[in-house]
């Protein structure tokens, strides 16, 4: 058994059985859903379709971060065990909760001297974050120390891809994201973004494409141009959705069949309440390991 933790932030968007499986510890990030708040604990208090359902009959979400005193008290009971630990949190071009993490650390520290605690910001979001989570999971259990796996961690968390489309531009013009003017506009035209998250860990929009089917089309093609070994990729692919599967399964039919090397099938989960409170129903997104994400 090891000797320290792996831990994330719920927003993952891995499923509670699969964090299990692996041996990740996570903490929960909160949203309010029409004023009352919930834990974003991976669907368990609130089913994602009721979720979504929620979101489109109208009901106002909003998000909350993980504070230092609920880092502190999450933290403590694996240092009282005698373990080190290796956090990683959602990036933070998306959220503070980096900077909460690693305040709790310090205090930490000063109460654990004997202990390791290393804080990473991941740069990563959704599944995409759930991806690294894996591959950090992977390489613990071959053996590699908690010294090892943070650098290894640091140098290659900008290899993680994320692209996303969505179909309902409601929630990211409510969110600020696009105007109003231009999501009246695109919704004309039938217009589905697609964005990726960059080398800052934050959420670009990349690309104006008109239709679901020439977006799916493209986002695979991004796979293509960017993914380590383009059609050769023989690595792991995750996508998530928000209360759009028959989307997700169509982006998996097309990576499958393009990327025949893939290690296993293409795992679809749900995108969680924080990042879902934001894009609201409609997005998919694809992650995948490739070329470095840079300026």
């Amino acid at each position: 058994m090891s000797d320290y933790i792996l831990s994330c932030c719920s927003t993952v968007d891995l499923t509670a059985e699969h964090l299990a499986a692996r041996d990740l510890h996570y903490i929960c990030f909160h949203y309010f859903l029409d004023g009352k708040e919930y834990p974003d604990d991976l669907g368990q208090t609130i089913p994602f379709d009721k979720f979504y359902q929620a979101m489109t009959d109208g009901a106002m979400t909003k998000t909350s971060q993980v504070n230092i005193s609920e880092y502190v008290d999450y933290f403590t009971p694996f240092l009282e065990e005698g373990k080190d630990i290796l956090h990683l949190s959602l990036s933070s071009g998306i959220s503070g909760t980096f900077t909460s993490a690693a305040g709790a650390a310090d205090i930490l520290r000063e109460r654990y001297p004997e202990r390791k605690i290393y804080i990473l910001d991941s740069l990563a979001a959704s599944s995409g974050y759930g991806l690294l989570m894996d591959k950090l999971a992977d390489l613990r259990d071959e053996g590699m120390d908690i010294d090892s796996l943070y650098v290894w961690a640091e140098e290659n968390r900008l290899r993680l891809h994320h692209w996303f489309f969505s179909s309902d531009l409601t929630f990211f013009v409510r969110g600020g994201r696009i105007s109003k003017a231009a999501g009246v506009f695109g919704g004309l035209l039938n217009i589905c973004p697609l964005m990726n998250v960059d080398y800052q860990g934050r959420l670009i929009p990349r690309e104006k494409i008109r239709t679901k089917a020439k977006v799916i089309q493209a986002i695979v093609d991004k796979m293509e141009q960017y993914a380590d070994g383009g059609l050769d990729y023989d690595g792991k692919c995750y996508i998530c959705m928000s209360a759009c599967m028959e989307d997700a399964e169509a982006v998996a039919k097309l990576a499958e069949e393009r990327f025949p090397k893939l290690n296993g099938r293409v795992l679809i989960n749900s995108i969680g309440t924080t990042i879902g409170s934001h894009t609201g129903p409609g997005t998919v997104a694809l992650f995948f390991w490739g070329k470095k994400r840079e300026d």
